[in-house]
C-alpha cells in the first residue's frame, strides 16, 4: 500500500523540531496526487484480461419479467454473455448472508436473484463486453416484457399506513418515552406554536461514480477496488453473499471521491462486478452512469409536525415532534429525526414520535446528517416561530432555554460549549444589530433577513485496531483499514502520529483503504477522528513504552533510573523532559536492541460504562443572511457564519473545509436539492445534473468558520469529536428563518425554491 501513499509535507512544523503539532493547520498529504492525478479509484485500476460490465435497468416501479431476449445484445462484436436472473452465478439466498454491517431489519436487496422488480430502476441484466463501448451499445438493445404491477411511490397519499419501525440498525436510537404530560402542558400554556413540515427526496451526488474492479488472479482471488466507505464491509458482504472464503477477497479503496452515507452499505454494481468476475472467470469492471446514481439509496421523503407551547416569557413549557418517513418494501430504514427535540432545550414534557411507510422505492440510505437535517430544520424553524409569537429575539430564546442537562435522560453532558458558539458567532456575525420585525431592510430590488439555528448531532466513537512499525530508517507506517473521506485521514492520522513520536510528518506513513489491515469501523457518522485517532494514539504510547524500556537497556543509559512519565519524544529522539539536551535518536534504540524494525498493535475500545454516564453530542450556531428579490423569487445566501463546538481540533485548514463543505450543502438542501417522482411511472425524473439542482460558484459567498474552545477526553482520548455532520445541520433552518425575517413570508419545507417564495405555501 505504500506506493498509494503520496511523498509528505510538513508545512505546520515547530520550528527547530520539524514536529507537527495536531490543532494547527495542515494541508493535505494526499492532495499532490489528487490534484495531479497520481490519486486512482475505482474505476481506475488495470487488469490485462479486464472486461467492462453495463448495467441494464428496469422502467416498471413493479411487476415481474415474462421474458428477456438478449439476442441482439449478444451478436454485437465484442460482447461475452449477458447476465440476468436465469444465468448468473450461485448466490446464497438466505437474508443473514446478504446483510452488510449498516443493514437495517429486514430483507437486503439481492440484484438478479428473481424475476420480480420492486422498483424503477432496478437492475435487470449486466452486459459483460472486451470494450465499454460495445458493453454500453449492447446494453441498450437488451429487450424484455414485463407484467407490470399497481405501485406505490406517493409518501403523502398513504400517510394512514405508517407503523412504528424495527430498531434494527446500527447507530438508530428509538425515540425515547414521553416526559411529563405533554398534551395537557401544551394545552394550558399561552403562547403555542403547530406547525408542519415537508422535505422532499435527495440523492447523493458524489463526484466519483460508484464502481467497482474486480481482478482475478489465476488461483481466483479477487482483489476489488470498490467505491465504498469501508473496504472489510464491501469484504464481508462479498464473501458472505458469494459464500467465499474471506482470505479469497481483498477489497481496496485508498481513495474515495466523497460518497456521504451513500457508501455504508455495498451498491449493486459491487454485486454484479463480482458475478461477473465469477462466471467468467476473468477481471470484470461495472461502474455506474451518473442516471443510475438516482437508483440506489436517498435521502428519504419526511414529513413533520411539531408543537411547542411556551410561557410569555419565553419559557417552553411542551415539545411535541412527530415525523413520518418513507422506506422500501423489503427493509426497515430508520432515521434519528426526532430525538433531537429532546436534546436542545430544557423542557419538563416532551413527546417525540416516529414512523414509517413503505413505499416501492429502494431502500433508503444515510445522507449526511442522516434525520437530523430533517428533525433539526423543523424543530428550529418551530422556535423561530415561537420567538416571533413571543416577540422575542430568537438567540435569547434559545438561551432562554438552554439545557445544561440533557432533558429527557437527565444526564450531563460529556462537554458542551454551545454557549460559547452562540456567543462567537453571534458577535462575529452582528446580530445585535438585526432588527427583531421583518420587512425591516431593502437594497434595490432585495429584500434581507438575518436568521439563526441551533446544530446538534452525535460524538460518537467506536472500536478500532491500529499497527505501528518504527523502522531502523527512522520511518514510521501506521496501519488501519479506515477510509480516506472527510477532514483527510492520511493527513489527520500522520498528524497524531507524528506528534505522538515526535518525529516530522514526512517521515510518517499512514496506510488505510486495504481490507487486509487491522479492522477499523465503517466511516460515517463523524466518528473517524474519535475511533481511528484514538487507535493510533495508542499503538504509539505503545510503541513509546517499549523503545523506552529499551532505551534503558543501553549500556550507560541516560534513562536507567527515569520513569516513563519523566521522558518525551522530541525530534525523532527519546527525551528527558527536565534535561532536554539528554537523549536518544529512535534509529539509536532500535540499532543497540539489533532490531531493524519495532512493531506493536493496539486494539481500541470505547469506555462505555464512562461514556454511557454521559450525553455525547457536538453542536453548532448558525446565522445566515439572505437577499430576496420577491418579483422573482430569488433567493441569495450573500453571508453565513458557522460556529462550531466539536472537541479538539486536530487540523484546523481541513476541518475547516469540512464545516464549509458541509455549510454549502446546508444552503443546497434549503434552496436547490430535491428529487421528483412522476407517480404514474414511480420513478424519479430529474436524475441528471442538469435538472437536479446543487450550487454552483456563484450560490456561494462569505462563508465564516468559528471553533469554539472545547476538549473531551470522555468521547475520545484526543478530547477530539467529528465534524463531518455538524457543518450542515441547522444551516437550512437559518436560511429558512432568514427569509422570514427578510419577506415576512414564512417556508417550512425544502428546498425553498424561487415558487413558494413568490406564492407562499399557506
Amino acid at each position: 500500500m505504500t506506493d498509494l501513499i503520496p511523498a509528505l509535507r510538513a508545512p505546520s512544523a515547530d520550528a527547530g523540531t520539524g514536529q507537527v503539532r495536531t490543532g494547527t493547520p495542515v494541508s493535505r498529504v494526499d492532495g499532490r496526487a489528487k490534484v495531479t492525478g497520481q490519486a486512482q479509484y475505482a474505476a481506475e485500476y488495470p487488469a490485462t484480461d479486464l472486461a467492462y460490465g453495463v448495467v441494464v435497468s428496469s422502467p416498471a416501479a413493479k411487476g415481474r419479467i415474462v421474458s428477456l431476449d438478449t439476442s441482439a445484445a449478444m451478436a454485437v462484436p465484442g460482447v461475452i454473455d449477458v447476465l440476468t436472473h436465469a444465468n448468473r452465478p450461485k448466490i446464497r439466498s438466505f437474508d443473514i448472508a446478504w446483510k452488510d454491517m449498516t443493514a437495517p431489519a429486514g430483507s437486503p436487496f439481492k440484484p438478479l436473484h428473481t424475476d420480480r422488480i420492486m422498483y424503477s430502476g432496478e437492475p435487470l441484466a449486466l452486459v459483460v463486453a472486451e470494450t465499454f463501448e460495445a458493453a454500453r451499445y449492447a446494453a441498450s438493445l437488451v429487450t424484455f416484457e414485463i407484467a407490470e404491477e399497481p405501485h406505490e411511490t406517493a409518501l403523502m397519499s398513504h400517510l394512514d399506513r405508517a407503523y412504528k419501525p424495527k430498531p434494527l440498525k446500527a447507530g438508530y436510537e428509538p425515540p425515547p418515552d414521553e416526559k411529563g404530560d405533554t398534551d395537557a402542558a401544551y394545552d394550558a400554556a399561552p403562547v403555542k406554536i403547530d406547525a408542519q413540515f415537508y422535505s422532499g427526496v435527495e440523492h447523493h451526488n458524489p463526484m466519483e461514480l460508484f464502481a467497482s474492479t474486480v481482478i482475478r488472479d489465476e488461483d481466483g482471488h479477487l482483489t476489488i477496488y470498490d467505491k465504498t466507505q469501508s473496504s472489510q464491509n464491501s469484504r464481508w458482504y462479498v464473501s458472505h453473499a458469494f459464500g467465499l472464503s474471506k482470505d479469497k477477497v481483498t477489497v481496496r479503496n485508498p481513495y474515495v471521491g466523497g460518497a456521504f452515507g451513500s457508501g455504508l452499505r455495498p451498491q449493486y454494481q459491487l454485486t454484479l462486478a463480482v458475478m461477473g468476475a465469477l462466471h467468467l472467470k476473468r477481471s470484470v469492471r461495472v461502474v455506474l452512469t451518473r442516471q443510475q446514481m438516482f437508483t440506489f439509496g436517498h435521502r428519504p421523503e419526511t414529513v413533520q409536525r411539531v408543537k411547542l407551547a411556551a410561557e410569555q416569557d419565553g419559557t417552553l413549557r411542551a415539545i411535541w415532534h412527530q415525523a413520518i418517513a418513507e422506506t422500501s418494501p423489503i427493509e426497515d430504514y430508520v432515521e434519528v429525526v426526532v430525538n433531537w427535540s429532546g436534546l436542545l432545550y430544557k423542557c419538563d414534557n416532551i413527546k417525540l414520535d416516529y414512523k414509517l411507510v413503505k413505499l416501492d422505492q429502494y431502500t433508503p440510505i444515510d445522507m449526511r446528517a442522516p434525520g437530523a437535517a430533517h428533525g433539526v430544520h423543523a424543530l428550529e424553524v418551530a422556535m423561530d416561530e415561537l420567538a416571533y409569537e413571543l416577540k422575542m429575539d430568537p438567540l435569547a430564546l434559545r438561551l432562554k432555554n438552554y439545557a445544561e442537562r440533557a432533558p429527557v435522560e437527565d444526564k450531563p453532558f460529556s462537554s458542551k460549549a454551545l454557549r460559547e458558539c452562540y456567543e462567537l458567532g453571534a458577535k462575529k456575525f452582528g446580530w445585535d444589530q438585526r432588527p427583531l420585525e421583518p420587512r425591516s431592510r431593502k437594497e434595490g430590488t432585495e429584500w434581507i433577513g438575518w436568521g439563526m439555528a441551533t446544530g446538534v448531532w452525535d460524538a460518537m466513537q467506536m472500536f478500532a485496531r491500529a499497527s505501528a512499525v518504527l523502522h531502523a530508517d527512522g520511518k514510521l507506517v501506521v496501519s488501519s483499514a479506515a477510509t480516506d473521506i472527510g477532514t483527510g485521514t492520511y493527513t489527520v492520522m500522520g498528524m497524531i502520529a507524528a506528534e505522538a513520536m515526535g518525529m516530522p510528518l514526512e517521515d510518517v506513513t499512514f496506510q488505510l483503504g486495504d481490507s487486509t489491515l487491522p479492522v477499523a469501523p465503517i466511516e460515517g457518522g463523524s466518528s473517524h477522528v474519535a475511533t481511528v485517532g484514538s487507535a493510533v494514539a495508542g499503538v504509539c504510547e505503545k510503541l513509546q513504552k517499549t523503545l523506552f524500556k529499551h532505551a534503558k537497556k543501553v549500556a550507560g543509559s541516560p534513562f536507567e533510573d527515569a520513569k516513563f512519565k519523566d521522558v518525551e519524544f522530541v525530534a525523532g529522539m527519546l527525551r528527558l523532559k527536565r534535561s532536554p539536551a539528554t537523549g536518544m535518536a529512535l534509529t539509536a534504540i532500535l540499532n543497540d536492541a539489533g532490531m531493524v524494525r519495532l512493531e506493536e498493535k493496539y486494539l481500541m475500545l470505547p469506555n462505555m460504562l464512562k461514556q454511557r454516564k454521559y450525553r455525547r453530542l457536538t453542536h453548532s450556531a448558525v446565522f445566515v443572511e439572505v437577499r430576496v428579490d420577491e418579483e422573482t423569487g430569488t433567493v441569495r445566501v450573500t453571508r453565513v457564519t458557522s460556529a462550531i463546538a466539536a472537541g479538539r481540533i486536530m487540523n484546523t485548514k481541513t476541518a475547516t473545509s469540512q464545516i464549509v463543505g458541509g455549510v454549502v450543502w446546508g444552503i443546497s438542501q434549503a434552496l436547490h436539492e430535491e428529487s421528483y417522482t412522476d407517480h404514474r411511472l414511480g420513478r424519479f425524473m430529474n436524475h441528471n445534473f442538469s435538472e437536479y439542482h446543487v450550487p454552483v460558484n456563484a450560490d456561494i459567498h462569505a462563508l465564516d468558520v468559528i471553533f469554539a474552545e472545547e476538549d473531551d477526553r470522555i468521547v475520545s482520548r484526543l478530547g477530539a469529536k467529528g465534524v463531518g455532520e455538524i457543518g450542515l445541520v441547522g444551516v437550512s433552518a437559518a436560511v429558512s428563518n432568514a427569509i422570514w425575517h427578510a419577506t415576512g413570508r414564512r417556508l417550512r419545507s425544502t428546498p425553498m425554491t424561487p415558487d413558494k417564495v413568490l406564492l407562499g405555501e399557506d
